[in-house]
């Protein structure tokens, strides 16, 4: 029998409606029912909503920070409770399909110097030319290669990398760990046979235009402080 492997996953929500709680609900009972038990989630739900403390998520560990939100910090938050040799960042607007992480680490063991990876989502990803089960593909383009809402990747590779870098509050996230991999030689694949569908930024959409103003677009000063003076033919452009 083999042995049965470890992930982190950590979740992001912000249940400001009972549909938006809801959701987060789905995302972690379609996660649970995904895999059996040769694979075991830790999972971490930091919840910005705090208003609803000390309510638990199914299947998880939920998690009510003092800090202020931003993606990354709350990320960290979660990674740094884990010891699993496994992380799994997310969105709460996902739907986890059967064996997508038995179908993600194959390429970890298949090959050494796989680092990270994004499992398929068959709602976008077509549009994008990318087909289920067309086995992996090596690449840093966001939403295409590396699907921001679903990043999967060794722990070791904090090592090398650091922690997530906090400036970033929402966007541009992908966008700087794509480049900080590029840059240091780590690779990524999407693994089109792993199936994890995005419901597409229904948490974002819920919010006023000013606070998605204050999300999306300002992030861009910093990310171009960070990576345009260095800007090159293979950098991750926005």
């Amino acid at each position: 029998m083999e042995d049965r492997v470890t992930i982190d996953v950590i979740m992001l929500s912000y249940a400001q409606t009972e549909a938006l709680k809801q959701m987060t609900i789905n995302c972690l009972n379609s996660l649970a029912e995904s895999e059996g038990k040769h694979i075991y989630f830790k999972t971490i739900v930091i919840e910005s909503e705090k208003v609803i403390a000390p309510y638990q998520y199914p299947h998880s560990k939920t998690i009510y920070p003092d800090q202020p939100f931003g993606y990354h910090r709350y990320m960290n938050i979660g990674i740094k409770m884990g010891t699993a040799d496994y992380v799994c960042i997310c969105n709460n607007d996902l739907i986890f399909h059967k064996e997508w992480a038995t179908e993600i680490l194959k390429p970890f063991t298949q090959f050494s110097d796989v680092s990270s990876a994004s499992p398929i989502c068959s709602i976008n990803h077509p549009a994008e030319g990318f087909k289920v089960n067309d086995g992996i593909k090596l690449g840093y383009r966001i939403r295409k290669e590396l699907a921001g809402w679903c990043i999967f990747f060794k722990r070791d590779i904090l090592k090398l990398t650091g922690m997530l870098d906090e400036n970033y509050i929402f966007w541009c996230a992908d966008n700087d760990y794509a480049n900080t991999l590029w840059t240091l030689k780590l690779n990524h694949v999407l693994v089109t046979s792993a199936i994890v569908d995005h419901l597409e930024n229904k948490t974002l959409h819920s919010q006023t235009p000013e606070r998605q103003l204050e999300l999306t677009e300002q992030e861009c000063i910093y990310y171009d402080k960070k990576w345009k003076h260095r800007d090159k033919e293979n950098w991750i452009a926005m």
